[in-house]
């Protein structure tokens, strides 16, 4: 933060992509609703005459240079204050709704907030539907914190909806950034903070912005002197932002930072006290800053107005170790154990350091490294959800896109709304040098852009190691279907374990550990009707080296708990090394593999821009390249993603017959930007197909799959 922070610029002009001209024909944007669909009938072709015209998509929400769609801040008082929810990305709305977790935040007695920081924020994550990156940086220890904050230098900084959906996922909350800073921070102050009308003015639009895009509140970050009348004002600001907030959007959280006193001056404390209190008694917490010594905990331990509300301290680190600090980088467990010693929260600041500061190949191997080292400081939360659970591993990035083990697209890419639920990543020495470890690997995958990688060395005198790989908190059904892939190693067996607890148990609210009882699932053989079920509804796939198993559970009033992979040697005593890879586990309602599938409705074209490419090898003709919208419905709750496919269907050369679908992209809601689609020359048709890919991976009969054409012509010919 402004204390030990510096602002960073970075050269984006390397990710835009280069095209000879420049050329737009849109209609006027309509808001953030799909309302412009109602004027397109769904048994009617679209039709566009190609018009070579300046986009006049807002830059604020689209590339400039591609119309891809991107995440922004605001970076002004008057952005703030004009803001309007008509105006506002649909693109960055959230999709997934926070997950409940056990414990529930309010009732953790020590919590864990991470805030971000990476170089200046908006970078590859700004491209709401992904970016082509060879070694992005990502997250996935979620298990392991609270709560996060997207922070940058800019003034409202509004999480990417990526990192908010991938937070939900897991039931941890995620918090924007509202920030001023030295003398043009002070000047905005004191307008906002000049009476009550314009600090409830600047709150309610904070309001407005959380609510609309779905993340869960702010931390407030001033660091800049305040006037007599504006630190008087900022604490009734905090207190009426913070109940609105609390009204508006249900278990959010509005946290202060640790730099201005009641008196106005700048002056970090570095822990709460006299000095910084009326802010802290005004809304959900305070980020302390950095450069607090034991002493200050222990001060803070027996101060009367932390009584009752230690878990709303959230002593700062940061983890890039600026000035005087406990602990910092691969030491951070140092500031940790501290903190915990005096039973408060924390918020780490700049986890990014494991990425900006090593080698970017080895960004996984540091940042699991990182979080190990904290792990006996860090308190698992279990996410709550109920069937199906799912999971293959991806961790929102990798070398290649999978489908069912086969390379769907091959190139390096990065798209957070792609990470699933995310597995513990542990490491564990064992007796006699024997040792367990599970990682993240982009090398081979089922689903997605990765899998999970167990290995380890089982020991002499051990017959079987045990890797807990899920906490989690999922009723289960009477009859609940299991699914579960792998690459089977040498020298080895696997098997899935299963650990379960009573239902009635399942309401707990503190950090006790409940006993829980081991299941060990019996595999169905292949006859079985549920697993010709299951194998009907996936449809035809080749394993090529995975191998896919089935069982099912028959059990009443209970809750899985944990989800572990079992290691046994095959044979002898001897040491056994081994490597497994994890492809995907599944648990699903044994009914609902009869549950017929929705079909895609209302599938609209908008915001339509053409280009023209680069020129080809004749040195006349230039490619025509459509960017456009697509909108549809479809219930959320039953899709894992989308496929964005097209086809040429006619034109402009009648002896060229229909091309084949053709995959153009994946999409994680109800909502796809086209980019750049090289098309067949004026005039012609094309037709634009969505298929729904079920949150199991079933397959949706093409006849469900949402359709438009879209015909277009120049402006010298005809619509065909």
């Amino acid at each position: 933060m402004g204390s030990v922070s510096a602002k960073v610029e970075v050269n984006m002009t390397s990710r835009k992509r280069k095209r000879d001209e420049t050329t737009s024909k849109i209609p006027k944007k309509e808001g953030i609703s799909s309302e412009s669909c109602l004027n397109q009938p769904s048994d009617q072709s679209v039709h566009e005459v190609i018009s070579y015209e300046p986009s006049t998509l807002p830059a604020i929400h689209y590339d400039p240079d591609t119309t891809e769609p991107i995440s922004c801040s605001l970076k002004s008082l008057d952005e703030l204050l004009s803001w309007k929810r008509k105006e506002a990305s649909a693109f960055n709305v959230v999709t997934v709704p926070l997950a409940s977790r056990y414990p529930p935040l309010h009732s953790s007695p020590r919590r864990t907030l991470v805030s971000h920081d990476m170089m200046g924020g908006y970078l590859e994550d700004r491209f709401i539907q992904g970016a082509e990156v060879e070694t992005p940086y990502a997250f996935y220890h979620w298990e392991y914190i609270d709560i996060f904050n997207y922070f940058s230098h800019q003034m409202v900084t509004i999480p990417p909806a990526v990192w908010t959906n991938a937070a939900h996922k897991h039931g941890v909350l995620s918090i924007g950034t509202f920030i001023t800073e030295w003398t043009d921070g002070a000047k905005t102050c004191e307008a906002f903070l000049v009476d009550e009308e314009s600090y409830r003015a600047a709150a309610d639009k904070l309001v407005q912005i959380s609510y609309c895009y779905g993340f869960d509140g702010w931390l407030i970050n001033i660091e800049n002197v305040l006037s007599e009348t504006a630190v008087k004002n900022a604490g009734p600001f905090l207190r009426y932002l913070t109940d609105q907030m609390h009204e508006r959007v249900p278990g959010s959280v509005v946290i202060w930072y640790d730099s201005v006193l009641k008196n106005g001056s700048l002056t970090w404390q570095n822990e709460l006290n006299d000095d910084n209190r009326i802010f802290f008694d005004a809304c959900d917490g305070i980020f302390t800053n950095y450069n607090w010594t034991e002493q200050s905990l222990e001060w803070m331990k027996s101060y009367s107005a932390a009584e009752g509300r230690f878990a709303d301290i959230y002593v700062g680190v940061d983890v890039f170790a600026r000035g005087k600090v406990v602990g910092g980088q691969f030491e951070t467990n140092k500031a940790l154990e501290l903190i915990r010693k005096y039973e408060f929260s924390t918020a780490i600041f700049a986890p990014g350091w494991v990425y900006e500061c090593h080698d970017k190949a080895d960004f996984r191997q540091n940042q699991d490294k990182f979080w190990s080292l904290l792990s006996d400081f860090l308190y698992i939360h279990r996410p709550s959800s109920s069937l199906p659970f799912i999971s293959s591993f991806c961790q929102g990035f990798g070398k290649s896109m999978y489908w069912r083990g086969q390379v769907e697209m091959k190139r390096n890419w990065f798209n957070l709304h792609a990470q699933e639920i995310q597995p513990l990543y542990l490491s564990e020495k064992l007796n006699n040098d024997g040792w367990l470890r599970t990682r993240g690997c982009s090398e081979d995958a089922w689903n997605g852009g990765g899998s999970l990688i167990v290995e380890g060395m089982i020991p002499s005198g051990l017959s079987e190691v045990c890797a807990r790989i899920f906490s989690v908190h999922v009723p289960l059904d009477a009859r609940t279907f299991v699914s579960f892939i792998y690459k089977p190693p040498v020298g080895v067996k696997i098997s899935l374990e299963l650990k379960t607890i009573d239902g009635p148990l399942c309401t707990f609210e503190g950090m006790e550990e409940i006993a829980s009882k081991s299941v060990l699932p019996e595999e169905l053989a292949d006859d079985n009707q549920l697993v010709k079920q299951f194998a009907q509804n996936c449809g035809r796939w080749t394993l090529d080296g995975w191998t896919s198993r089935c069982f099912l559970l028959k059990m009443t009033g209970c809750s899985l708990r944990e989800v572990c992979i079992r290691v046994s040697r095959d044979e002898g005593d001897e040491d056994v090394s081994f490597n497994c890879r994890i492809g995907e586990i599944m648990l699903l309602d044994a009914e609902s593999l009869q549950a017929p599938l929705q079909s895609v409705e209302g599938v609209c074209v908008n915001d339509v821009v053409w280009h023209t490419g680069a020129l080809k090898g004749d040195g006349h003709t230039l490619k025509v390249l459509l960017n456009a919208t697509l909108r549809w419905q479809y219930p959320a709750q039953q899709v894992r993603h989308f496929r964005i496919h097209w086809r040429h269907l006619r034109g402009p050369d009648p002896r060229i017959p229909s091309g084949p679908l053709t995959l153009i992209g994946r999409s994680y809601s109800n909502l796809y930007r086209m980019v750049e689609l090289e098309v067949p020359d004026a005039p012609a048709l094309i037709e634009l197909v969505v298929e729904p890919v079920s949150r199991e991976g079933f397959r949706v009969p093409e006849a469900q799959w949402g359709r438009r054409t879209l015909s277009y012509s120049s402006s010298e010919n005809q619509s065909i």
